[in-house]
């Protein structure tokens, strides 16, 4: 084996952040290599212990559909995509019954998810509705466009624990978002007492070392409750299709890197879409997913791409690990 890929991933496994050049160092490591295999392992120890062997499934409802302005070219929703032509928004009974199956199914934390067309107000009402009818304590996270500091307040007063969001690969190219608006969303959520939960994504192989690594850094300093990594699906006939997608076990490679790269207080490490290889590299939290859905092309993802917590858990077991019971512990 290599002694200095050896030390650096020693080092991560024992509380040594990573530098830029040392993560560019572990993702460029040969697939199915000894060093890879290492990284893996110390990845998935990491993982366990961090969360105390105990991995979470979280469930997502999305809540609307439609063109969209960002124009996100990985994103089904882009208005220049073409895929999704007229405005929907589901019903308030079909977001209730979906929340509420997730929760009975023992989803540990239930999102809803709009496009940034959706209105803030009709969201946040969405939120408290929703709120009010979930029997546990899981908590309610928000999914959506960038907000101001006082548009995170209002989250938080209408039943919004935390929120998902992230820096996207490609950012300011790719979709017509800056970075600055991101990192300002960020620090929104923080000071406004949400927590946050991010990920690497969406990845494909156009994408370089440097800016992997770069997303990685991005992703660990905004103190997460968990981070991760997320596969770019294609959506036929857009721009980035040319590019195809990347393997899942250069994925479980990448999420095995996010999880050595990040401080062990953030106690989560995601891989999406739901799968084994990802979970044995270190992957302790999957989504299960109803309604609208960005790498989707049909209304409503659970009769197609998406995955119920059933099928999440089962994938979890395979890989060796226990469900946590219960609220979330990364949020």
């Amino acid at each position: 084996m290599n002694n200095s890929i050896k030390e650096i991933i020693e080092a991560a496994y024992n509380g040594k952040l990573p530098g830029r050049q040392e993560i560019k160092e572990l993702l460029e490591l040969e697939l199915c290599s000894e060093e890879f295999f290492f990284l893996v392992y110390k990845a998935r120890k990491m993982s366990a212990e961090a969360c105390t062997g105990k991995a979470e499934i979280h469930g997502q409802v999305g809540v609307n559909s439609g063109p969209c302005h960002c124009n996100c070219a990985f994103c089904s929703f882009a208005a220049s995509n073409k895929i999704f032509n007229t405005q929907r928004v589901e019903s308030l009974e079909f977001i209730i019954q979906q929340s509420l199956d997730l929760e009975a199914a023992g989803a540990n934390a239930i999102y809803l998810m709009a496009t940034a067309h959706l209105n803030l107000q009709r969201f946040l009402e969405l939120g408290q509705l929703v709120r009010r009818e979930l029997r546990t304590g899981v908590p309610l996270i928000a999914n959506m466009a960038d907000f101001s500091y006082d548009e995170a307040v209002a989250l938080r007063k209408a039943g919004f624990a935390g929120v998902y969001h992230a820096v996207r690969m490609g950012e300011g190219k790719v979709t017509r978002i800056e970075l600055k608006a991101r990192l300002q969303t960020f620090e929104a959520a923080s000071k406004a007492g949400l927590s946050l939960g991010t990920c690497v994504e969406p990845l494909g192989p156009e994408h370089s070392l440097e800016e992997i690594a770069e997303k990685i850094i991005i992703a660990r300093e905004a103190q997460p409750g968990f981070s991760g990594a997320m596969r770019r699906i294609t959506i036929p006939g857009t721009s980035l299709g040319a590019h195809g997608m990347l393997s899942e076990t250069r994925m479980a490679h990448i999420v095995a890197t996010v999880r050595l790269a990040t401080p062990r207080e953030v106690t989560g490490n995601c891989t999406h879409e739901p799968n084994v290889l990802g979970t044995v590299a270190g992957a302790n939290l999957l989504w299960a997913e109803a309604g609208s859905n960005p790498r989707d092309v049909v209304s409503n993802t659970e009769k197609n791409r998406g995955f119920d917590v059933g099928k999440c858990r089962e994938i979890l077991v395979d890989a060796g690990w226990q469900v946590l019971d219960g609220p979330s512990k990364f949020f």
